[in-house]
């Protein structure tokens, strides 16, 4: 019986998009020597360090000046709003995956080694 033969497409494709069983990352994440130091009141004053300290401190002038006119406020809350439920999908994916590095670890379980 003659070998089928696999286009290199397909195997370039099967490649990249490999992906680990969610259980085999977990049974190789409680392997690890790295302990998890920061509380659940330090991820909060970070995350919302970065959100404010990118929202604020870089943006302001751009936004004000290029786009908003006299509507710089609303500009703002709708920003924060936006900036909130992106923190909140956040945390989601990265409670999905308990071990170190989640946000990277999701990244592989879901999309494969391409993005992961």
């Amino acid at each position: 019986m003659a070998e089928q033969v696999v286009p290199w497409w397909k195997r370039l494709y099967f490649r990249v998009a490999a992906r680990k069983p969610l259980d085999q990352i977990l049974r190789e994440g409680n392997k690890t020597q790295m302990k998890r130091a920061l509380g659940r009141i330090d991820l909060i004053a970070i995350g919302i360090g970065a959100i404010v300290g990118t929202g604020i401190f870089v943006l302001t002038g751009i936004a004000a000046a290029e786009n908003a006119g006299p509507a710089v406020i609303v500009s703002f809350l709708i920003a924060g709003v936006v900036s909130g439920l992106s923190a909140f999908s956040y945390s989601e994916m990265a409670s999905m995956v308990p071990i170190s590095g989640s946000a990277y670890t999701y990244t592989y379980a879901t999309m494969g080694e391409l993005l992961g």
